[in-house]
Formats: C-alpha cells, sequence, structure tokens
C-alpha cells in the first residue's frame, strides 16, 4: 500500500469508530433515560399517594415531571462559567492550605508533646482538682 492510501484508511477507520462510538453513547443515553422515567414512576407510585394523598401516574407523566423539574432546578452542568470558575475555587482552596503566619513555631510541636507536654499537662489537670477541692472545702 501506498502511504496515501494508508493514510485514509487510517482515517476513514478513526471516523467509522467515533461514529460508532457517538451511536452508542446515544443508544445508551436514550436507554438511561426510558429507565429513568420507569424508575420515577415507581417511586411516585409507591410513595406519593400514601404520604401526600396523591394520585399515582403513568409512564409519559413521570418522564414530564422529570423534565419540568430539570428545567426548574438546572441540568446540572454549569459550563456557562468556564474555566475561570474552577480556576477561582482552586486558588480558594490554595488560599486556605497553604500555611499561615507563625505557623512555623508548631514545627517542634511533636517533640515537646513527647518531652514535657504530657507532663505539664498532668500538672496542669491536678491544680485544677487541687482548686476545685479547695473551692469545696471552702463552702462547708
Amino acid at each position: 500500500m501506498e502511504p496515501k492510501e494508508r493514510y485514509y484508511e487510517r482515517r476513514v477507520e478513526k471516523y467509522i469508530t467515533k461514529g460508532f462510538k457517538i451511536f452508542f453513547a446515544f443508544i445508551i443515553f436514550c436507554v438511561l433515560v426510558l429507565l429513568a422515567g420507569y424508575v420515577f414512576m415507581h417511586l411516585w407510585n409507591w410513595l406519593m399517594p400514601d404520604i401526600f394523598g396523591l394520585t399515582t401516574i403513568g409512564y409519559w407523566q413521570s418522564l414530564g415531571l422529570i423534565l419540568l423539574a430539570k428545567f426548574i432546578f438546572g441540568f446540572g452542568n454549569h459550563s456557562s462559567k468556564g474555566s475561570t470558575h474552577k480556576s477561582r475555587k482552586r486558588h480558594k482552596r490554595e488560599k486556605y492550605c497553604r500555611p499561615r503566619k507563625g505557623f512555623s513555631k508548631w514545627h517542634h510541636y511533636d517533640e515537646f508533646w513527647q518531652h514535657e507536654g504530657e507532663a505539664a499537662y498532668n500538672a496542669y489537670v491536678e491544680r485544677i482538682r487541687n482548686e476545685s477541692s479547695d473551692d469545696t472545702q471552702e463552702e462547708n
């Protein structure tokens, strides 16, 4: 085969596989939409009449309610904000994750706690207990 023929053959294969992927994605999307209507209908008919005294609904009514809810509450993907929203969100997260001023003082905290902290804490607890027992003796 000549290089041109091979090039065109690969391009055709690429477009055919892309077409099949789009076709199967569309089929899967349709099946999921139909399944969502079926599941929504059964959930509605199971819960709503008993809880709120509403009537049961059919399959097409359940698909209509799903579509209405999507129009009212949005479709979930806010791509109109674009990448600036993502970068602002990342910048905000980095702002709170970076070390603050004076944080370097805490570098030796674990070492301090192992050597002196536990003893100092126990002494503090003992002092609090003694103060509370002194207060109870003064009241008597």
